[in-house]
This record gives C-alpha cells, sequence and structure tokens, in this order.
C-alpha cells in the first residue's frame, strides 16, 4: 500500500459516514481492496458535481486499490430519487447509450485502465440488468428487500409525505442499485461502495442485500456533497449553467475561469476535495488567503491544477492565454468561440460581411456601430490620443480602413477604447 488512504481522506474532509468507523482505517491499509462509485448517465458528459467522486476513485486507486467505475446504463433508465423533489424524465435507450459513450471517454482521463493488478475496471450495470426478465428479479432479488426497511431510507420517506410522491419505477430504483453491489462483490470480489452522503440509503441497502444473498461482508463510505459556503451544489455559473468536464460544452478557458472566481472559503474547500496537491502545499495556501486575499493565490492554482487535470497542458494554456487576452495581451489564434466565450459580457454588434470585403469600413466608423464613440469625432479624438485597439492592437491611424485580415477569427473583430472598454463586431454573410 503505497499511503494511508483513510487519513488522507480525513485530513482533506472527505468522509461523511461510514459503515465501521472502527474497522475500515485497518481494513484499507491490510491489503489492496476493491471499491466501485456509481456515475447517473444523465447526459454525455460528467460536470463538476461529479468531479469529486471521480478523484475519489482517483485517490484510490493511487494508494493501490483497484477501482470499478460504473455507469448506470440500466439505472438511469429509472432515475434516482435521492436529493430531488420530483420524478425526472426518463431518457430513451438511444440517448443513455450515447450518453454512456460520452462519459466512459472522459472517466480514462482520470483513471489508469492499464496498470497492472489495480487497474480501474469500468462497468455498464445495463449488461447484467438486462439478463433479468420481471419475473426472475422479483424471485431472486426483490424477496430479499423487506419493503418496511426501503421506507426507513430519506431518499424514500422524503418523497412519500411530498406533493409530487414516489412512482413505483423510483421506488424501484433502490433495489437495482443494491442488486450493482452483488453483483461486483460477486464476480469482481469488491468489497466498497464510495458516494456522496446522498446515497447512503442506496449504500447501506446494497450493503443489506449482499448479506441476505452471499452472506458476503461489505462496506460503504459516503463523502459530503461539493457545496458552496451557503448550501448550494457546487458546479454551476451564476446564470446557472452546469459547468461540464467536456470541453464541447465547457470550454477550457470558461472552466477555468469558474474557478478563479471562486469565493475564499470555496476555493479553500475545493482545494481539499478535488485536487492532489499535497497537504503542506493546501496549508501553505490557506495562509496565504487569510493573509494576502487580494493575491487570490488559491484560485489561480486551484484553476490551473483542475484545468490542466480535465483538459490537459494546452487546454490549461489555452484558458490562460485567453485570460490574458481579456486584460489586453494582443489576440493570435483563437477562434470565435473562444473570442465569444472570452468577451461573452461585452456590447456586440452585427454588420454585414460585405462591409470588409469591400474594404469600406472605417475605423472611426467601426468604434462608433460598436459603442465606443457617440460621434466620428470623438472616435478620433480616442485613437489620435492612444486609445483605439483593434484586437488589442494599438491603431492611432484615423483613416485605417478595415478589412478581413484584420479578423480576430472567422468573423469576429475586437475594438477596445482605452484600458477597458471592450466591443465586438460581428459580421455575417
Amino acid at each position: 500500500m503505497n499511503f494511508d488512504i483513510f487519513a488522507d481522506l480525513s485530513w482533506r474532509g472527505l468522509i461523511h459516514q461510514t459503515t465501521d468507523d472502527a474497522k475500515l482505517p485497518q481494513w484499507l491499509n491490510e491489503k489492496p481492496r476493491t471499491l466501485y462509485i456509481g456515475f447517473d448517465p444523465t447526459a454525455d458528459s460528467l460536470h463538476v458535481g461529479s468531479l469529486l467522486q471521480l478523484m475519489l476513485l482517483r485517490r484510490f486507486q493511487r494508494a493501490g486499490h483497484r477501482p470499478i467505475a460504473l455507469v448506470g446504463g440500466a439505472t438511469g433508465m429509472i432515475g434516482d430519487p435521492s436529493g430531488k423533489n420530483e420524478e425526472r424524465n426518463l431518457l430513451s435507450v438511444d440517448s443513455l447509450r450515447a450518453n454512456v459513450v460520452g462519459i466512459e471517454s472522459e472517466m480514462r482521463q482520470f483513471l489508469d485502465f492499464d496498470c497492472g493488478e489495480n487497474a480501474a475496471v469500468l462497468v455498464n450495470n445495463f449488461d447484467w440488468m438486462r439478463k433479468f426478465s420481471y419475473l426472475d428479479f422479483l424471485r431472486d432479488v426483490g424477496k430479499n428487500f423487506p419493503v418496511n426497511v426501503m421506507l426507513t431510507k430519506d431518499s424514500v420517506k422524503s418523497r412519500l409525505g411530498s406533493e409530487a410522491g414516489l412512482s413505483y419505477t423510483e421506488f424501484s430504483y433502490m433495489l437495482l442499485q443494491a442488486y450493482d453491489f452483488v453483483h461486483l462483490n460477486q464476480d469482481y470480489g469488491c468489497q466498497l461502495q464510495v458516494g456522496g452522503s446522498d446515497q447512503w440509503g442506496n449504500i447501506t441497502a446494497g450493503i443489506d442485500l449482499a448479506r441476505r444473498m452471499q452472506g458476503a461482508q461489505v462496506f460503504g463510505i459516503t463523502s459530503p456533497l461539493l457545496v458552496d459556503s451557503d448550501g448550494k451544489k457546487i458546479g454551476k455559473t451564476a446564470e446557472g449553467t452546469k459547468v461540464w468536464l467536456s470541453a464541447a460544452k465547457t470550454s477550457p478557458y470558461l472552466f477555468y475561469q469558474y474557478w478563479m472566481n471562486m469565493g475564499d472559503d470555496d476555493a479553500g474547500n475545493c482545494l481539499r476535495f478535488l485536487t492532489e496537491l499535497s497537504h503542506e502545499e493546501i496549508e501553505a495556501l490557506d495562509e496565504s488567503r487569510a493573509n494576502e486575499p487580494h493575491s487570490r493565490g488559491s484560485q489561480k492554482r486551484l484553476a490551473e491544477t483542475l484545468t490542466e487535470l480535465v483538459h490537459g497542458e494546452a487546454g490549461l494554456k489555452s484558458a490562460q492565454k485567453a485570460t490574458e487576452v481579456f486584460f489586453g495581451a494582443e489576440i493570435t489564434d483563437l477562434d470565435d468561440r473562444q473570442l465569444l466565450d472570452i468577451f461573452a459580457d461585452v456590447p456586440s454588434k452585427e454588420l454585414a460581411f460585405s462591409a470588409l470585403e469591400a474594404n469600406s469600413l472605417g475605423l472611426l466608423d467601426a468604434f462608433v456601430e460598436a459603442g465606443l464613440a457617440k460621434s466620428k469625432g470623438e472616435a478620433r479624438r480616442t485613437i489620435t490620443q492612444g486609445g483605439g485597439y483593434v484586437n488589442n492592437r494599438r491603431c492611432s491611424d484615423p483613416e485605417a480602413r478595415l478589412a478581413t485580415a484584420d479578423l480576430a477569427g472567422s468573423s469576429v473583430l475586437v475594438l477596445r477604447s482605452g484600458k477597458k472598454r471592450y466591443a465586438l463586431l460581428r459580421f455575417t454573410r
């Protein structure tokens, strides 16, 4: 064993509950164990809310244990009622298949599936659940599942008492997830399930079912949910948009900026929960936040570490370059999508592409069209005094005319007046 995983998780605040506080620390350090975490394929990418669980699997693997990442192709058809106020919309089989493929590719960024005895394993519970008929499942699994035990679970009680109620479909979810643990124990020797604190009921149900069906002793650990200082789940922007791990859904720049804009307390928690930084470096960053909060060292380190982990070195460099552009660096080698992400909150206006092709758009007119000047006279003064920029390059000739070669991307032109006033012109055909 490489290091004391339980002690590390405890130091980082990642232990919320366990099924055996006394035994688990020693049990984990005795020899390599097999554990699993399940992921719900509700989209073709995971989001920041799943990052904590991915990192838990990664931590266990680096400590010498064998992680199983379970994608819920079967349970995803049902929808976990835990923490939900109403029933989810059920996805089609084709949608779920596409989602599973997308999620699998992301998991390979975090886990090593080729490293020998503790190589990670990727499974889809649809592969074994599809072999059951309804009658077989009731006979072989359902008979071992007391309804009175199910009714004591918080995820069930909270919904039964709500206006939305709980459908039989959702009620059955717990049986399916519990059987996952039984199957993985039987076929892979899996003895530990890990999940968020909202999964406690499902995890303990699986432990009870494994005991009833196989006489097996298995364990469970839950981690805190990834929430901010106000108790809201981390992983959404101020506008309510999810922060995805897929670059196609959330660009490396926006991903990087999400962590850069995080509050001090939340950044401290995320350094512990989501990074592999040493205890010493995290404590040094804690001290820096207390003594020099204006430096935002924690946020910068968090953004760098997570962006490189999720998007690679190239993604990190792209995000850093985009950040520099926003603060005045010359714009080169960026495409329209990157530019629109960087300047998402900047005023913009659409003009005909023909204006550039005909070389008929003067710089003065461009500043007026973009709203950076009320008149050509004001635009002329700004430019002659050195305050006019095209793609963050100073342009001091008020008689200059703009052409397609001046575009920052394929259809976007970035104008700036002074140090901070930006505007975009977007050219359409």
